[in-house]
């Protein structure tokens, strides 16, 4: 079962969040942490997928900050407006502000992970460095991430990378391992975006993996 309800950050601002639930008690809640093509097909089907596994799941709408309802293809020129929404408009700490409200509304029911892909990698480690109530973090092919090392984690975190990503170097990758040498990082031989199937880029062993 799926809707959308809308949660209120401190700041007054109001967003959309994409919620599925499990059939039975969930044993957990999973907030799915968008890429920069916000809520759209994809990330409605990974949480839906969680929620298939028992868990509830939350997929909240960072662009409502900056632009309601984004919901992108994978075209050049839906890529453009993504990166202008994720890193011309959106300022970070709105986007940290409205993940610990999701986050905040699901923690009186059992442990919180996030997990984030590409945009929402590097959220999703930002979490695990700086939001409370999170029990642990999974980063997919995180922009970005190698930058920010100097954070120090709170929760156990886990990393996804691919080896042919044109946007991250295994130079970064590396920069990743030996910062954070006790977290579990795979490398998969595939291209960015592995894990979603809408993309080119998709390969179905490694996000089966």
């Amino acid at each position: 079962m799926s809707d959308v309800i809308v949660l209120r950050s401190p700041d007054g601002h109001e967003f959309d969040v994409f919620e599925a639930l499990p059939l039975g008690a969930a044993k957990g809640t999973i907030v799915v942490i968008q890429e920069i093509f916000g809520v759209n097909a994809h990330i409605r089907e990974v949480a839906q997928g969680f929620a298939e596994q028992g868990y509830r799941a939350l997929a909240p709408a960072l662009f409502d900050r900056v632009e309601r309802q984004v919901a992108l293809g994978y075209s050049g020129a839906d890529m453009m407006q993504g990166v202008e929404l994720a890193r011309g408009k959106l300022r970070p700490e709105d986007a940290m502000m409205d993940l610990q409200t999701t986050i905040d509304a699901a923690a009186g029911s059992g442990p919180v992970g996030v997990v984030g892909y590409c945009f929402g990698g590097l959220l999703a480690w930002l979490a695990a460095c700086q939001l409370q109530k999170v029990s642990c973090a999974v980063s997919y092919y995180g922009g970005g991430v190698a930058s920010e090392m100097g954070q120090t984690p709170s929760v156990p975190i886990m990393f996804h990378f691919a080896a042919e990503d044109a946007h991250i170097s295994m130079d970064d990758v590396a920069v990743v391992e030996k910062a954070q040498p006790d977290a579990p990082l795979f490398i998969y031989e595939a291209d960015h975006g592995f894990n979603c199937n809408h993309r080119a880029s998709y390969d179905e062993p490694a996000a089966v993996l």
